[in-house]
């Protein structure tokens, strides 16, 4: 199975920039699908950006243009640059990967937070 690890959650000032990583491991043969959602309390788990085995990316519209998602294939890595944060960016943070083995398989990590706060 494939286990995923996310870090680079922390307490920043609005306007302040994070760079959340996740790391895959275990038994991997190939990484579809990657992409990063968050929750915040009270609230449903939402997507954030997603970024394809072929670098295709697609944002959610209230982080268009300050976050920026990014992968390394070999490595099995992947990243979000959050810049000029708002408050409203508070939550925890996950990671979600696919892979194909037989059939579709979706992967989680545990979350990191992130607080945006003055």
């Amino acid at each position: 199975q494939v286990q995923l690890a996310e870090s680079g959650g922390g307490l920043v000032q609005p306007g302040g920039s994070l760079r959340l990583s996740c790391v895959a491991s275990g038994i991997i043969f190939s990484i579809n699908n990657m992409g990063w959602y968050r929750q915040a309390p009270g609230k449903q788990r939402e997507m954030v950006a997603t970024i394809t085995s072929f670098l295709r990316t697609n944002y959610a519209d209230s982080v268009k243009g300050r976050f920026t998602i990014s992968r390394d294939n070999a490595k099995n890595t992947m990243s979000l640059q959050m810049n000029s944060l708002k408050p409203e960016d508070t939550a925890v943070y996950y990671c979600r990967a696919e892979t194909l083995p037989l059939v579709i398989m979706v992967y989680w990590g545990q979350g990191t937070q992130v607080t945006v706060s003055s």
